[in-house]
């Protein structure tokens, strides 16, 4: 019969040679004569060729199971549904190594890349890594669930819920590449309840009084407050400001990249690439900031030499309004200790986070009861609408808003808001290069 047509017989020879003993299988009238795999595993094969020309040989005990199996692959394939066997035989491990790959090759997003990289790694692949894929079942994703809320070191059940996402979305790229699992796989998880975060309205004494203990802990890191507070930028895009960012004649700032981990990356969205209309206030906070914190901290003489002994490098000065005492970029990790520290001085409520300021620059700008910013004009400058097409035509992205000056913070602080150590902070004046000169001049307007 041709291929489709009905079931092979493996334990038996079609074509017997001339002299060969038949087995007790057969009859008298229909003999049959042993094949080399005679009583070796299952009798019945089911031969076809698959849509991609792979032959496909599947083995059963009997011959009506092999049978049913044809029929079935010749409907499938006749109306186009047919899925490789094969599809889903790798282990959950590869499948999540394809998925960071995948993402690096694609240049996504780079901060949640190792977010998910990191709940695989830790979390996800120790658990379920060595299961064949297709084998995965609901109650697999329940086990891992389960797993998460009585595993030492996970206390938050926010974080269960975010290790969860991961695990999904690893799920669904299983789905995408033809994996066949279940449809509610992941569907109706009952998950740990997870407490809204309390949300903290910083006051204008209280930003006032975390710049004070920034300064404490480390001077050089003051200015982020100003720059979050005081523009509302995010943590990575304050960590990625450079001086050629900055319109000092025009108090603006051209928001176009950040930092994560030290290295340049995109911004979040298309929305927070902005020219920004900044504070006046906030200018002089980071002129004053560079006359006296501008590149990496001086070191003894001692230090020195033991610099020249070991042939030790500087890192290339890429203009970064703020860096380490080192002169490198800012990294989260750094900062965030040095952050919680100065929360703490402060007397801050526990969990303030550096985003808290940049809530803080929204609801003022809104609050502001002289220059009355409507708020679609707010929502610009924050940085959360939609840039128009035109957005690509500029060597800057265009003003957030035109013709608006912003005051808030000037009137919030006062003019006589001093410097590090209460000393008056100094204007910008720029060099016949079109850089800002780095030594300033001292404005008698903001004496301590």
């Amino acid at each position: 019969m041709a291929e489709f047509d009905a079931p092979f017989d493996r334990w038996h020879k079609r074509y017997p040679k001339e002299g060969e003993v038949p087995c007790k299988c057969g009859t008298r009238r229909k003999p049959l004569y042993p094949s080399s795999d005679h009583g070796r595993g299952q009798q019945w094969q089911a031969r076809y060729t698959d849509p991609n020309g792979k032959p496909r040989r599947p083995a059963f005990d009997s011959w009506q199971e092999a049978r049913d199996h044809l029929d079935e692959v010749r409907v499938d394939m006749r109306n186009g549904t047919w899925v490789d066997p094969d599809i889903g035989n790798e282990k959950v491990a590869v499948f999540a190594d394809q998925l960071i790959v995948g993402r690096k090759k694609r240049n996504k997003n780079e901060n949640t890349t190792g977010t998910y990289e990191s709940h695989l790694r830790t979390h996800i692949v120790p658990f379920m890594g060595n299961r064949i894929a297709k084998t995965l079942k609901r109650r697999d994703t329940t086990g891992l669930v389960d797993h998460l809320i009585d595993k030492p070191g996970i206390e938050s059940a926010y974080y269960v819920v975010q290790i969860f996402k991961t695990w999904r979305i690893l799920v669904n790229y299983m789905v995408d590449a033809d994996v066949p699992l279940p449809a509610n796989i992941v569907s109706r998880i009952d998950l740990p309840e997870v407490e809204d975060r309390v949300e903290v309205a910083l006051s204008p004494e209280q930003v006032a009084d975390l710049a004070r203990a920034m300064r404490e802990v480390q001077p050089r890191y003051e200015v982020l407050v100003w720059i979050a507070a005081c523009a509302g930028l995010r943590e990575g895009e304050a960590f990625g400001l450079t001086e050629g960012r900055v319109g000092w004649d025009q108090d603006l700032l051209y928001v176009e990249e950040q930092r994560q981990k030290g290295k340049k990356v995109k911004l979040k969205t298309k929305a927070s690439y902005a020219t920004l209309p900044v504070d006046h206030f906030l200018m002089q906070r980071l002129a004053y900031h560079l006359t006296h914190f501008r590149g990496p901290a001086p070191v003894s003489k001692a230090a020195e030499q033991k610099r020249r002994q070991r042939d030790y490098v500087p890192p290339p000065d890429e203009g970064l309004i703020v860096t380490t005492v080192q002169g490198r970029s800012l990294t989260r990790s750094h900062f965030n200790d040095v952050w919680r520290t100065a929360v703490e001085l402060a007397g801050l409520p526990k969990g303030t986070r550096f985003h808290d300021l940049k809530h803080f620059y929204t609801s003022r700008l809104g609050a502001d009861k002289v220059d009355r910013h409507d708020p679609k004009t707010v929502q610009a400058l924050s940085r959360h609408a939609e840039f128009s097409e035109t957005w690509d035509t500029y060597a800057h992205p265009p003003v957030a808003v035109q013709g608006v000056k912003v005051r808030t913070f000037s009137r919030l602080f006062g003019p006589d808001q001093p410097g590090p150590e209460g000393q008056p902070t100094p204007s910008r004046r720029r060099s016949s290069a079109g850089r800002p000169d780095p030594r300033g001049r001292v404005n008698p307007g903001l004496g301590t």
